[in-house]
């Protein structure tokens, strides 16, 4: 597989923050510790504080987690290692989706994974380890009860409620039976596990475990145990929302839009099939659609006895992920790295190491017969990101047999005319408008004749222009970023080696937009 870099300007598909971020514009610094360089992560382990007491818990969740599936020498290597003081780890989190859900869920842990490469070759005396958190306690069932496979839509119906880790995959049975091809990855996970969680840790194990992955649940006991300070804090204080507002208010100052909106309190109550939001109403705490409600006394016992049950949002699940990992950076996309840029007030406080944004890869993959349709073109790769009329225009000049363009017969009438009004305007200077308006008609007849040399020439060539549509519909799915819409079986169910192949072409510091090819 070839890769051509292209620069994220180039899509025209990323914000001004994102961009602005990875270029180091100044004003966005005071938002974050250390850059996304590999220069950064020395300092960054410097500042890293993490327990010995808080590895040995980590530890043993994962050691629980991981005793069911099948042995995993680098995977099992790895959760040893978590147990010295010389390890750390770099970390992606992702929603539970159905088979992985949209592509650039792979690109997130490949790129962890190569992170993780790069820095061993350059501090060997560091082990780090490449960690995929996993969202089990995120309730939106909607967002990851679908995936795209070859351009039809899958999708998983069930009455479940409450943190989706739970869900059973009962049903999804139905789902692996309607697949072009047997995927027994996810025919074993989904039919081998109790739980949705259960059956997506086992397919990251088998999809990514020989780079030693490890997939973690942090809806234990044990983990959420050693973070009560700051739930209490929050549930008391409301300590959280007073610093992410002033800092996106800062944001805004500097012409960004806030991605997250902080609340009083930044927990849910959870049980199963239940997560709902905790709100303060007088002196009592109340589970948001429920009769569940606490006073402070009562509500505090519940935290201390099981504080399992309070599940932090999007505000303070970055700060639990450093809390219980010993991390030194975040691989995120786009959106993720500018929610995390109102975060590090959230982080100061709480005297926890904010760590290094690291910018997840992204590519766009065409296979070897879209490849064929792209030479027989004649597009570059990267014209691909031009609106499709802009391309068309592109190709229908190069393949012309004749000049469609007048515009250089416009230049010439526009001197003729401006001779005109001169010589009718020294006659009377009331003939300079008319003069001018007769201009205008000349010129509109000029491009509706333009127009008409355009659509002739663009039937000449219907089948050229018809394959356009078509690569941009096939790339472009909803006129969106590949990785965004559609899922990794479109290519490793003819290409069960398609995610080495990534590892292979992805640098995870380098800051540009793979456009990946086959190799003849």
């Amino acid at each position: 597989m070839k890769s051509e870099k292209i620069t994220l300007h180039e899509t025209h598909q990323f914000s001004p923050l994102f961009l602005d971020y990875l270029s180091g514009k100044e004003n966005l610094k005071p938002f974050y510790n250390l850059p996304p360089s590999p220069e950064s992560f020395k300092k960054q382990i410097q500042q890293k504080n993490f327990s010995s007491n808080q590895r040995r818990i980590l530890q043993e969740v994962l050691q629980e987690q991981y005793k069911t599936l099948s042995p995993n020498s680098s995977a099992e290597q790895n959760i040893t290692l978590l147990g010295e003081e010389n390890t750390f780890t770099v970390t992606t989190g992702h929603q539970l989706n159905i088979f992985t859900g949209p592509l650039y869920f792979i690109y997130k842990i490949v790129t962890v994974i190569n992170t993780c490469r790069e820095l061993k070759k350059l501090h060997p005396e560091y082990n780090f380890i490449p960690v995929y958190w996993m969202a089990s306690e995120d309730h939106d069932f909607e967002e990851i009860s679908y995936f795209n496979l070859f351009g039809k839509k899958y999708k998983w119906e069930t009455s479940q409620r409450g943190a989706v880790g739970g869900f059973s995959p009962d049903g999804l049975q139905d789902i692996i039976k309607e697949l072009p091809e047997p995927v027994p990855v996810f025919e074993q996970a989904y039919t081998q596990n109790k739980t949705l969680s259960g059956a997506v840790r086992q397919y990251v194990h088998e999809l990514f475990g020989k780079w030693g992955v490890i997939s973690l649940d942090a809806s234990h006991p044990k983990l959420k145990e050693t973070f009560t300070s700051v739930i209490e804090s929050d549930l008391k204080e409301n300590t959280a929302n007073k610093l992410v507002e002033d800092s996106s208010e800062q944001l805004q100052k500097e012409g960004y839009k806030p991605q997250v909106f902080p609340r009083e309190i930044n927990f849910f109550y959870m049980k199963e099939g239940l997560r709902e939001r905790i709100v303060k109403e007088g002196d009592k705490y109340k589970a948001l659609n429920t009769e569940i409600e606490f006073t402070e006394e009562s509500l505090l016992t519940e935290l201390h006895s099981h504080p399992e049950r309070f599940s932090p949002n999007v505000i303070l699940r970055p700060l639990y992920q450093e809390w219980i990992l010993p991390n030194l950076a975040y691989v995120g996309g786009p959106a993720e790295i500018a929610y995390w840029l109102q975060l590090k007030s959230v982080f100061d406080h709480s005297q926890v190491a904010f760590p290094v944004l690291l910018p997840r890869n992204f590519a766009l993959v065409i296979s070897k017969s879209n490849q064929n349709k792209l030479e027989k073109t004649g597009i570059k790769p990267a014209d691909l990101f031009r609106n499709t009329h802009e391309l068309k225009q592109q190709l229908l000049e190069q393949n012309a047999e004749h000049e469609i363009s007048l515009s250089d017969e416009q230049e010439q009438l526009a001197k003729v005319f401006e001779q005109i009004k001169e010589k009718a305007a020294a006659v009377d200077k009331s003939l300079e408008g008319f003069a001018g308006a007769e201009a205008a008609k000349t010129f509109k007849s000029l491009e509706n004749i333009e127009k008409r040399i355009k659509k002739a020439e663009e039937r000449k060539h219907e089948t050229l222009l018809n394959q356009v549509d078509g690569l941009k519909d096939k790339l472009f799915p909803d006129q969106s970023l590949q990785e965004r819409k559609d899922n990794f079986l479109n290519f490793y169910i003819n290409d069960p080696a398609f995610i080495t192949r990534l590892a292979e072409c992805f640098d995870p510091f380098s800051f540009t937009f793979n456009i990946l090819t086959y190799d003849e």
